[in-house]
């Protein structure tokens, strides 16, 4: 049995039942990887607070979809990645710029690219990006206050990835498809 247990509404620990009952209403089931942060009422419940903010920011869904795949992979966390491919595609980020990030590439399109390529540099730097890299971001038409919200996203995505590379939550059937596989270090 595994340490982490998938958790369903009725067998999660009474704090983090309200949690999944709203992502259940959100996504039409609890994913998994939620069913295993309910092991953590602390998890569960600061992770969603997180969540709703990062989805009220002045980014657009296609942003944070490209924000959320790209430190997916940058993280090297499969469950994620082949999740956030489904979302990113659903919410009209083209297959082919899903492509290029889930192969560590940057989008065509040139904002995406400039918020993928900040996500990566603030994972591969720990947050300590350049005024080069800042301004990079900035010059693709993004302003002070969005390099903070994409932090928000990170953070909130660091939780995802960290907690599927701990508990590897089981692949859902319908983001199969989209299944990726890490490289070898």
């Amino acid at each position: 049995m595994s340490r982490y247990p998938a958790h369903t509404i009725d067998s999660a620990p009474e704090a983090s039942k309200p949690v999944l009952r709203q992502l259940q209403q959100a996504f039409g089931a609890v994913p998994n990887i939620a069913a295993a942060m309910a092991n953590s009422p602390v998890l569960i419940n600061g992770f969603i607070g997180l969540f709703e903010r990062v989805h009220a920011s002045s980014l657009t869904e296609p942003q944070i979809q490209t924000l959320l795949l790209t430190n997916a992979v940058t993280n090297a966390s499969e469950w994620p990645v082949a999740f956030h491919s489904a979302l990113a595609l659903q919410q009209g980020v083209s297959s082919a710029d899903v492509e290029a990030i889930r192969h560590g590439a940057l989008p065509a399109d040139a904002q995406l690219a400039a918020l993928s390529q900040l996500a990566r540099t603030l994972i591969e730097k720990r947050g300590r990006a350049s005024e080069a890299d800042k301004q990079h971001f900035l010059d693709a038409g993004f302003n002070a206050e969005q390099v903070l919200e994409v932090i928000a996203v990170v953070a909130a995505s660091t939780i995802t990835n960290y907690v599927s590379s701990v508990t590897e939550p089981a692949l859902e059937t319908p983001f199969q498809p989209f299944a990726w596989h890490a490289r070898a270090a």
